[in-house]
């Protein structure tokens, strides 16, 4: 196989698939009207836009009122957190855990310095939640228990259905950053007991820009961006037509095909996964085996500098990631291994890998071949 991109980072964003492109197309040209115009022309974008929601509520399993669409899962978060705050003043308490996305970590950070008390649940090795620890920390002036549905390093998926019972129990508010999860396993948000769920359309074979929040039909949601009556009054500013139709589109074809994907996902990771320990020398999994995302692998190259492995790969055209997209750039160790207990070193050792069903069979063994190659590199070098 030639050097032509090989892309294994599908957690940090997706290629746009060619039919959602297709989808778009009219509404960049022709179809440009406002949709909140009260004239024809106006109205037939509407009509799109309402078409978008009902197909990613079909995905979802939802009711089309109860999705909002907005710019990314980042807006989705905030929303969630501030709107459950705003429910009762009285409660000032986050119970959340310390692998969390960052939309959510900052926020909650930003929220402690305002004088919000945040607790930050802990993880075992394989990055679960202990169910009695949540249930503990969870206290009669807690607003929101907000956990991710699964991680974006290592693709652990946490026990959703257990801990929105929790929050029901005590009743509190249950916010999910479900955008890793979405169209990679089932999610179901229709009469679930989920409040909240943040999802983003470039993790779904979509452009960048567009995202929603899932609010549910029985929650009062406090609008995060006030503007217009755009979104049935639950979030302003004009929205990104073109996209919110391609995230509709993408949306029905990850419906249509959600089954087949998820097995052709777990058969593409699992043949690198399974390649590249075989061939390299001390290589580790991080994160829970039994329970994570099909596509997702978070691999520790023990004794190899995880940033200098990614340069090697980079320079062969393969993408992959040292951590979340969102703290590229950072000077420190991932704060999702760490919290799962692993050393500063074995932290930068550790690099991520995700599949997307755009990947070949061929490009796995590519990718293996050159992994490989590199990481005997390294070992020779720093022998």
């Amino acid at each position: 196989m030639s050097a032509s991109l090989v892309y294994l980072d599908n957690n940090a964003t997706t290629q746009v698939d060619p039919e959602v492109v297709e989808e778009m197309l009219p509404f960049l040209t022709s179809l440009y009207g406002n949709p909140s115009s009260a004239y024809g022309f106006g109205k037939q974008v509407s009509l799109a836009i309402e078409k978008a929601r009902e197909r990613v509520s079909q995905l979802l399993q939802c009711e089309p009122t109860e999705i909002i669409f907005n710019s990314c899962g980042t807006e989705s978060t905030n929303t969630a957190i501030h709107s459950a705050l705003s429910a009762d003043p009285d409660r000032q308490h986050i119970v959340t855990t310390r692998v969390e996305h960052s939309a959510t970590v900052k926020t909650c950070e930003a929220l402690a310095k305002k004088g919000y008390e945040i607790t930050w649940l802990g993880v075992n090795a394989n990055g679960q939640v202990d169910l009695e620890e949540v249930e503990k920390a969870v206290r009669s002036d807690t607003a929101l228990v907000s956990v991710m549905w699964a991680n974006n390093e290592t693709g652990t998926i946490f026990p959703i259905s257990d801990l929105k019972e929790i929050a029901k129990k005590k009743g509190v508010y249950f916010h999910t950053d479900a955008v890793q999860a979405v169209g990679k396993i089932p999610v179901k948000l229709g009469d679930s007991g989920i409040q909240y769920a943040s999802l983003s359309g470039h993790k779904l074979h979509c452009p960048k820009g567009v995202g929603a929040l899932f609010s549910s039909r029985r929650t009062r949601l406090a609008p995060y961006l006030l503007g217009g009556s755009q979104e049935n009054g639950k979030r302003g500013g004009t929205q990104n037509v073109a996209s919110i139709v391609g995230f509709g589109k993408a949306s029905e074809l990850a419906a249509l095909q959600l089954e087949r994907n998820e097995k052709q996902l777990r058969v593409l990771r699992d043949r690198f996964e399974s390649s590249v320990m075989e061939r390299v020398e001390r290589v580790k999994i991080n994160g829970d085996t039994e329970n994570r995302l099909p596509n997702t692998t978070n691999l520790a190259f023990e004794g190899l500098d995880g940033e200098a492995l990614l340069m090697l790969l980079d320079d062969k055209n393969i993408c992959c990631s040292a951590g979340s997209a969102c703290t590229s750039g950072s000077v420190n160790p991932s704060h999702v291994l760490k919290a799962m207990g692993c050393s500063d070193t074995h932290a930068r050792a550790s690099l991520r890998f995700s599949v997307s069903h755009f990947n070949t069979e061929a490009e796995i063994d590519y990718a293996v071949n050159v992994i490989t190659e590199a990481a005997a590199k390294l070992r020779k070098a720093f022998k």
